[in-house]
């Protein structure tokens, strides 16, 4: 065998090796939970589900949104838990019938020389278990026998930057402040907080979101409401990812070797 066909062939076996393999990390079934609930865990059942509604895919806000900030509190320690619930990440995912909508919301803010800042959007189902363990209240965080919008693909966690200071506008409270001050009925608030939460609530809402009574910071896109729960870990996004060019790069491969038979 020709010395560039024998690396032609390694490289396809490599490849295919690890198709079978990641193909196999994939090949959980679908069942019910504890709870009655059906969770998809794989990313392989998660394009079955999908198949027929490409408005229902998991869309990367980095690459779909490029000018939207990202401040990932559950990638890091600095969130209500003290604790890190996702791995290291630099961006995060929601539904593209929902990233279409946050999509219109950021260029109508793009026009007032603002933006948004994405505190979180998709969440793990089993993240949303821990949080339950800690904060048995489902004003403030959602109890696991129903899930959440986050779990679905649906809702997102974020506030109003100004683009020349990259500053976030001022809403009252942090972002994961439990107290009544962060309800959007509560109007004790300098009129300058009032009038951006105002905004926020306002292009939230034009472009088909619901918020959350209790956070301010917390919108749910209706429309996608009733879309499956997930819990896939953001590593098996990547890495589904990590499949999709090694399948690509097999295909290049043997065609490769096929035309020098």
């Amino acid at each position: 065998m020709k010395p560039k066909r024998k690396l032609l062939w390694y490289l396809f076996s490599i490849s295919c090796f690890f198709i079978v393999f990641t193909s196999a990390c994939f090949a959980q079934n679908v069942s019910q939970n504890k709870y009655g609930l059906t969770v998809i865990k794989t990313k392989k059942e998660f394009k079955k589900s999908v198949k027929n509604n490409p408005a229902a895919q998991l869309v990367n806000l980095k690459k779909y949104i490029p000018s939207i900030v990202f401040d990932l509190r559950y990638a890091s320690d600095n969130n209500f838990m003290q604790q890190k619930l996702y791995p290291p990440i630099i961006t995060t995912y929601l539904r593209k019938a929902a990233a279409d909508s946050l999509l219109a919301v950021q260029k109508a803010l793009n026009k007032m020389a603002l933006g948004l800042k994405i505190f979180d959007a998709y969440r793990p189902y089993s993240v949303t278990e821990k949080m339950w363990q800690l904060v048995h209240d489902d004003r403030y965080a959602a109890d696991p026998k129903t899930g959440s919008g986050h779990n679905r693909g649906i809702a997102v966690d974020l506030t109003i930057i100004d683009l020349q200071t990259m500053q976030e506008l001022n809403m009252g409270t942090n972002f994961d402040n439990f107290s009544d001050t962060a309800h959007h009925d509560f109007t004790a608030l300098p009129p300058n907080v009032v009038s951006n939460r105002k905004l926020l609530k306002d292009l939230m809402e034009l472009h088909g979101f619901k918020p959350l009574q209790t956070e301010w910071w917390h919108y749910s896109f209706t429309a996608a409401k009733n879309e499956a729960l997930l819990d896939i870990p953001f590593k098996k996004i990547i890495r589904y990812s990590l499949f999709t060019v090694c399948q690509t790069w097999s295909y290049l491969f043997y065609k490769c070797f096929s035309v020098n038979s």
